[in-house]
């Protein structure tokens, strides 16, 4: 099953951004653990945030793109925030991109 997981916050959740964050680092720690991984990670809006220089969650997502999970990075949201030069993993796609990894998942999961 092709799953793809959607962050759309720099963090997980409708919390204050600490919390966000730490819920965020849980979350990408234990998914990093399991055996069964998403086949793909997308970050758009300001999801972007967590892929860029100074993020909490940096080590967790070298872990799962190390063991084959694909990270794609929305290049709009990065040239909106002034992000482009601060990725620090993924891969800069654009919105075509997006769009084809969720029209071929079986399942999406929105955070």
């Amino acid at each position: 099953m092709r799953t793809v997981i959607l962050f759309t916050r720099n963090g997980l959740g409708d919390a204050p951004e600490g919390l966000q964050q730490t819920l965020a680092v849980k979350f990408l720690n234990l998914l990093a653990q399991e055996d069964e991984k998403p086949s793909q990670i997308l970050f758009y809006t300001e999801g972007v945030k967590l892929v860029c220089e100074g993020s909490l969650v940096l080590g967790w997502l070298r872990n799962l793109e190390e063991a084959g999970v694909e990270l794609i990075v929305c290049s709009t949201c990065l040239e909106y925030y002034g992000l482009t030069d601060q990725v620090r993993v993924g891969k800069i796609g654009g919105m075509p991109g997006i769009l084809a990894a969720l029209q071929q998942a079986d399942k999406v999961i929105s955070l």
